[in-house]
C-alpha cells in the first residue's frame, strides 16, 4: 500500500485512488517495425502543460445593458450570477483573440510553434464560415504546415476538442496539440431580448496537450453525448430567401435564382428547458466519466469546472454532486457565457491565479446547443 501511495504522489495524483492496470493487449505483426510502432502507441499518454486566454477590451456591465433594455443589475445578477461581460468592438476580431490565447499557452508550455503538430479551433461563431484554424497556424509561425481545422459543437466544443487531441496523440503519434476554444456569440444575440442578451460574452482560451509516457498520462476519462431532439431549445437557424408565395412553382424557381445573400437568425433559447437539461445530464455525465477513469465520488477530484453558462446551473450541478462551493471554479460573474471559450478561460485564470496547482485533478463538463454535452476528468500539469 505504501508503494502504491508513493507512486500516486510521484505522478501528482491528488485525492485520487490509484488507477487499475489497463488490460494487456496482444497483437501479431508481420514486421518488427509494425510491432515497435504498436508498442509505442500503447505506451503513450498525454497531459495538459500550458494554457492561455484572451478577452476583448470592451467591458459591458449590467448597468450598461439597463440603459437600452428593461432590466437592472439586481434582476440579472440574482438570476444568472453575471455582472459583466466582454464584447468585441472596433477593429477587434475573434481570430486575434484565439491567436493571443494560443501564444500564451505555448509560452507557458515552453513549446516552440514549429513543434506544434495539430491545431483544433473549437468555435461556432468564427470570422470565416470556412474555418479559422489555418489562420491561427500561420499567425503562430508553425512550420511544416501542420494540420489545423475547426470543430463546431457550441458550448461542448472545447471538451470535444480535448478528446480529439487525446485521440490524435494516443492513436496517431502526434506530440503537441493546441486546443483553442473561441466564440463571439454577441454577433448572434438579439440585443433587445433581455432573456438572452444578458447571458453572453466573447472570449478565447487555449491549452497545449502534449504526449508523454503512459505512466504520466493526465487524461483519465471522457463521457460524450448528443441529443438532436433537444435542438429546438437552443438554435440559430439559416434564414431562407424570401419568395413570392403567389407565384407558380415554375416562376418561383426562376425568380429565386440566383440566391440572395444569406444570413442566420438571432440566437433563440428556451432558458427553462436548457436549465432542466443541464442539471439533469451534467451530473450523470461527470459520474460516468469518473467511473471510466476508475474513480468514484466527488472526493476523488480537486476541482469542479463547468461550462460557465449560468451560476444557478453551476450551483445546481455542484449540489447534486455534493461538491462544496470552495472547490468550484467560476468566473461567470466577470465574463458571462463565452460558449466554447468558457472552460479554458476559467482554467487559465485559475492556473495563473494559483488556485489550480500541478497535480490537481479536475472534473470538467460542457453542455449546450445540439443538444450536446461532454465531461472529462484530467490532471493539470
Amino acid at each position: 500500500m505504501a508503494n502504491t501511495m508513493a507512486a500516486a504522489q510521484i505522478f501528482g495524483i491528488s485525492r485520487v485512488r490509484q488507477h487499475q492496470a489497463a488490460p494487456t493487449l496482444i497483437m501479431c505483426s508481420k514486421t518488427a517495425k509494425g510491432a515497435e510502432e504498436f508498442s509505442r502507441l500503447v505506451s503513450t499518454g498525454c497531459k495538459l502543460v500550458g494554457c492561455g486566454s484572451a478577452v476583448p477590451s470592451l467591458r459591458v456591465t449590467n448597468n450598461d445593458l439597463a440603459k437600452f433594455i428593461d432590466t437592472n443589475d439586481e434582476w440579472i445578477s440574482t438570476r444568472t450570477g453575471i455582472r459583466n461581460r466582454r464584447v468585441l468592438s472596433g477593429k477587434e476580431n475573434l481570430t486575434d483573440l484565439a491567436i493571443e490565447a494560443a501564444q500564451k499557452a505555448l509560452e507557458m508550455a515552453e513549446v516552440d510553434p514549429k513543434d506544434v503538430d495539430l491545431i483544433l479551433l473549437c468555435s461556432s461563431s468564427g470570422d470565416d464560415r470556412f474555418g479559422g484554424a489555418p489562420v491561427i497556424q500561420k499567425a503562430l509561425g508553425c512550420k511544416h504546415n501542420p494540420l489545423a481545422f475547426d470543430i463546431t459543437a457550441a458550448c461542448s466544443g472545447f471538451l470535444l476538442g480535448l478528446f480529439s487531441a487525446s485521440c490524435y496523440i494516443k492513436a496517431g503519434g502526434f506530440k503537441n496539440v493546441l486546443v483553442v476554444g473561441a466564440d463571439a456569440i454577441s454577433r448572434f444575440v438579439d440585443w433587445t431580448d433581455r432573456g438572452s442578451c444578458i447571458l453572453f460574452g466573447d472570449a478565447a482560451g487555449a491549452v497545449l496537450v502534449q504526449a508523454c509516457d503512459i505512466r504520466e498520462d493526465g487524461l483519465f476519462g471522457f463521457d460524450l453525448h448528443s441529443d438532436g431532439d433537444g435542438k429546438r431549445h437552443l438554435i440559430s437557424t439559416f434564414k431562407e430567401n424570401e419568395t413570392d408565395d403567389d407565384a407558380s412553382s415554375e416562376n418561383r424557381s426562376m425568380t429565386s435564382f440566383p440566391p440572395k445573400c444569406s444570413s442566420y437568425s438571432y440566437l433563440q433559447m428556451n432558458g427553462r428547458e436548457i436549465f432542466k437539461f443541464a442539471v439533469r445530464v451534467v451530473p450523470q455525465s461527470i459520474e460516468a466519466a469518473l467511473e471510466k477513469a476508475g474513480l468514484v465520488g466527488s472526493n476523488n477530484f480537486d476541482w469542479l469546472l463547468l461550462h460557465q453558462a449560468n451560476q444557478r446551473i453551476i450551483d445546481g450541478v455542484a449540489t447534486r454532486l455534493e461538491v462544496p462551493s470552495e472547490r468550484v471554479i467560476s468566473n461567470v460573474a466577470n465574463y458571462g457565457n463565452t460558449s466554447a471559450a468558457s472552460i479554458p478561460l476559467a482554467l487559465d485564470e485559475a492556473v495563473r491565479g494559483g488556485k489550480v496547482q500541478p497535480g490537481h485533478v479536475i472534473a470538467a463538463a460542457g453542455f449546450g446547443a445540439g443538444l450536446t454535452w461532454a465531461s472529462a476528468i484530467f490532471r493539470w500539469g
